[in-house]
């Protein structure tokens, strides 16, 4: 038999399709698996490869624990709402309405092509109305919970996207989706109050299984602090500037305050005569990124603004200056400044010759003035009431309780993580549910008028100018308000695109419910999701704005748990040996400039370059396969080449899951290719010694093989064993290497047949290798796998197979001799796989003819077991 994988993957993706085996039943008795990959923009023509990296692995799993006897529910859908989508759109000079659909549609088709076991039953599409309407009704019950709310303030604006980020979706002061740094624009928008479950999202963590990487960068993106607010008065003024600061103990050695440039008191206590200095710093200021103003080393730059502040606890007037080293956006916008115990005021300090007051010393010969660095925790207090404390936190919760005594200030919690700005001046987005009334204020948009419909435009590009392009839709925009009958205007900003995928993940579970986003019996079935698996950039976006969407569903009664991924897994990345140049200063990168990562002095070759430039001047460097930087490789091209299952095998086995592939041709699928090959000649080549009753006939013969055979036995069950272990790890590569193992045996058994007949137990373990390989492969090379399934005569699919059980004591990777004895006296002896727990050992021993005719009729007072050694039975 030929391996024509065109024609054997075809066929079988045709049989599955038709008899809809992927789908997941809500009323089933069996345990529920539910396995789930993040949902992919339909922001490109296709998928790479480099998308494989994570879907086949998932894929594997789902059909593994298919096999082990679960309802496995692994849908797809798209996350097509939102900047990715549109900004795909605008670059192709299409409607993204139009786009959407047949981006996904081709997406859809490639995973089919490399053989994922989706219920295509359950897909949804976030820019569908029936499903947005959902998501719409999920603000408003954050409405109705206080948790949305609209402000003015000045947010992260991306120029190139014309739209407001979240904090989070600012990467490096660029912007997440395309690159472009990031600018500050005060506009008025809609936040969700993700504060509120700071110290929940924290705590959480402890209850999940997920990589602590993750968790980690959650921990640090919330930035839990403890510490005191404290009040310093305003000298000829009825204001005071409250502090927030870890260290409360280091308030004697404040010698200055300094509020972010931003800070709302600037305006109204800046002296008359220092207006001016303080408007052009402010307005230089303004053109910074944060990252930029916190960059270590950087020179100090402020300004004295004339107004000077009381420090509580000694006294003393200390000036009050602005600089962009303080940030708005965590604590009070405003610090104590303690330049002997923090380096950016001591490097502050110096710049404009502030006074520096130690308030720990290390030893008493150190001084202020011959202080080069700021020392941050180590010496003994040697000024204020707790004189002699060491530098501790015990000291610090000391130094708390007496402000607190004193009313001079009181312990407090702060958090780094801010409200998670939804509000987007974009098209292509979910409307937010809400009317603008003069009378009544921000009114909802009543239940059963949602979907509040994305209306049809000619044209949806962003203004630019902070409008959505809704505002400019009359028809849209002039409506009646719901409460009092009068004028009003829809909101027309959007939803940013995680608001979508903040709950997709539920809606699967009842994705045609059209009175509830889903059912209660199908939310208590199928949900948390047992396996989550997608990139760890999403850390601090999409995973944490779904735990706090869960946790809000959870406190008004519509979903039993608060977190909503048991498990979850972050892929390697794939990177492709891409050819470039060096670029010289001040040339643009075009669109390598929108890549995921930095590319720095080097972009990638266009093709008209390749035959224009030297192949002698071109770099290569190992970069993510990106559209951008067209240096794509689809599945499409290599399951053509050389199958979906060589595919499938390739990304499996080239690295751990967790680490990164580096992609130089196609040399891997290839080898990959040739495997599958061998093991069909293999199989093929033992068919004619198939006999169906093998199992019974086997389990009989155990005992009489001789050792070369029950060598080849010990291998299978080693390999059924660990295969199984191993895919249930995510140790998909050391999962085939125990395929190919056992492989090479097998090839040397077939060898060691060639020319004659097999003996009857020879046959028996042909049999069993023929009826078990197709099912070791299953998960793995489920086409390959249902061809020989089908070849040896059986019906139905892999898929509905149990997974093959194996041997315990045959599966034991050595074994030892162990010796019987009887009151001290060498009565037997077998040969027991060395992890053979001791109960079974003993019973093993017990078991043995010759032990037992020493044994009978007399009493056993003890057993004594030394592990792989002996039983020594006492008998009186």
């Amino acid at each position: 038999m030929e391996y024509e994988h065109a024609h054997i993957e075809r066929k079988w993706q045709s049989r599955w399709r038709e008899n809809d085996l992927f789908r997941a039943d809500n009323d089933s008795a069996k345990p529920k698996f539910y396995a789930l990959v993040f949902f992919p923009y339909p922001s490109g023509a296709g998928i790479s490869i480099g998308h494989c990296k994570n879907y086949i692995p998932v894929d594997v799993t789902a059909r593994f624990k298919r096999m082990q006897g679960y309802n496995v529910l692994q849908p797809m859908g798209w996350d097509a709402f939102g900047q990715p989508a549109e900004n795909e759109a605008i670059k192709q000079g299409r409607n993204p309405k139009e786009m959407v659909p047949e981006y996904a549609a081709n997406y859809k088709r490639q995973l089919d092509l490399v053989g994922i076991s989706y219920d295509w039953s359950r897909e949804i599409n976030s820019s569908h109305p029936e499903y947005y309407r959902w998501t719409q009704w999920l603000f408003l019950l954050l409405y109705k919970r206080g948790l949305a709310y609209r402000a003015d303030a000045p947010i992260n604006w991306c120029p190139s996207c014309a739209t407001g980020l979240a904090n989070e979706e600012v990467v490096g002061g660029k912007c997440w989706r395309c690159g472009h740094a990031v600018e500050k624009r005060p506009l008025p928008q809609w936040y969700f109050r993700i504060t509120d479950y700071a110290d929940r999202l924290i705590s959480g963590l402890d209850a999940i299984q997920w990589p602590e990487g993750i968790k980690m960068m959650q921990r640090e993106w919330i930035g839990r602090s403890e510490g005191a607010a404290v009040d310093f008065t305003l000298d000829g003024s009825a204001e005071s500037i409250r502090v927030f600061t870890t260290r409360p103990d280091t308030l004697w050695g404040a010698t200055f305050i300094v509020l972010a440039p931003e800070h709302p008191l600037v305006e109204t206590i800046t002296a008359p005569d220092k207006k001016d200095d303080v408007k052009r710093y402010i307005a230089a200021v303004s053109a910074e990124k944060d990252i930029d103003r916190q960059a270590e080393g950087r020179k100090k730059t402020g300004v004295f603004i004339g107004a000077y502040a009381t420090n509580p606890v000694n006294g003393e007037k200390i000036p009050v200056y602005i600089a962009d080293y303080v940030l708005m956006g965590y604590g009070t916008g405003a610090i104590m400044a303690v330049p002997a115990h923090d380096q950016r005021d001591f490097e502050f300090a110096r710049q404009f010759e502030l006074p520096i007051v130690l308030v720990y010393r290390k030893d008493a010969a150190q001084t202020a003035e011959t202080m080069t660095a700021a020392v941050a925790d180590e010496g003994v207090m040697c000024i204020g009431p707790m004189t002699g404390s060491p530098n501790n936190k015990e000291t610090v919760g000391r130094v708390i309780s007496w402000l607190e005594e004193k009313g001079m200030g009181h312990g407090v919690v702060n958090y780094r993580l801010r409200d998670w700005l939804i509000s987007r001046q974009r098209y292509w987005g979910a409307p937010i549910p809400i009317i603008h009334c003069e009378k009544c204020g921000a009114v909802s948009v009543p239940e059963d008028q949602l979907p509040v419909l994305l209306p049809d435009v000619e044209r949806y590009q962003p203004t630019g100018t902070g409008a959505s392009p809704l505002a400019g839709i009359s028809d849209f925009v002039h409506v009646t308000c719901p409460k009092c009958g009068g004028s009003a205007q829809r909101e027309t900003d959007t939803m940013g695109g995680f608001a979508c995928s903040s709950w997709y993940f539920l809606r699967f579970a009842d994705p045609k419910n059209s009175t509830a986003p889903f059912s209660p019996e199908a939310m208590r079935y199928w949900l948390p999701v047992d396996l989550y698996s997608g990139g760890a950039e999403h850390a601090v976006m999409h995973l944490l704005y779904a735990r706090f969407w869960t946790k809000v569903l959870h406190d008004a009664g519509l979903v039993s748990f608060d977190e909503p991924f048991t498990r979850l897994r972050n892929q390697g990345m794939l990177l492709a040996w891409t050819a470039g140049r060096r670029i010289s200063t001040g040339e643009s990168e075009g669109d390598d400039a929108a890549a995921d990562e930095p590319l720095g002095n080097w972009k990638v070759l266009k093709p008209e370059e390749k035959t224009s430039i030297p192949e002698a001047q071109w770099e290569y460097r190992w970069v993510k396969m990106s559209k951008s930087l067209k240096n794509v490789v689809t599945p499409d091209e290599m399951a053509e080449r050389y199958g979906a299952d060589a595919l499938r095998l390739y990304i499996l086995f080239a690295a751990p899951f967790e680490d990164t592939i580096l992609w130089k041709d196609a040399g891997g699928v290839e080898s990959a290719n040739r495997y599958i090959l061998r093991v069909w000649r293999i199989w093929y080549d033992l068919l004619p010694h198939f006999r169906s009753g093998w199992k019974t006939s086997l389990v009989d013969m155990l005992t009489e093989l001789t050792d070369t055979e029950r060598a080849l036995e010990r291998k299978l069950h080693q390999t059924i064993r660990k295969a199984g272990d191993d895919i249930e790890a995510f140790h998909f590569n050391t999962a085939i290497a125990a395929l190919m193992e056992y492989t090479n045996e097998l090839s040397v058994f077939r060898n060691s047949l060639e020319g004659r007949t097999p003996t009857e137990h020879e046959a028996l373990l042909a049999s069993e290798a023929l009826e078990i390989i197709p099912l070791l492969l299953a998960p793995i090379a489920p086409h390959t796998a249902d061809e020989l399934w089908e070849h040896l005569g059986k019906s139905g699919f892999t898929a509905e197979q149990p997974w093959p059980a194996y041997n315990t004591e045959l599966a034991a990777n050595d074994e030892v001799t162990v010796v019987f004895q009887v009151n001290g006296k060498l009565r037997g002896s077998a040969r027991i796989a060395i992890d053979t727990d001791e109960a079974r050992v003993k019973e093993i021993a017990l078991a043995d003819p010759k032990v037992k005719d020493h044994i009978a009729g007399r009493t056993i007072v003890k057993v004594i077991f030394v592990p792989r050694k002996l039983v020594n039975i006492v008998v009186k």
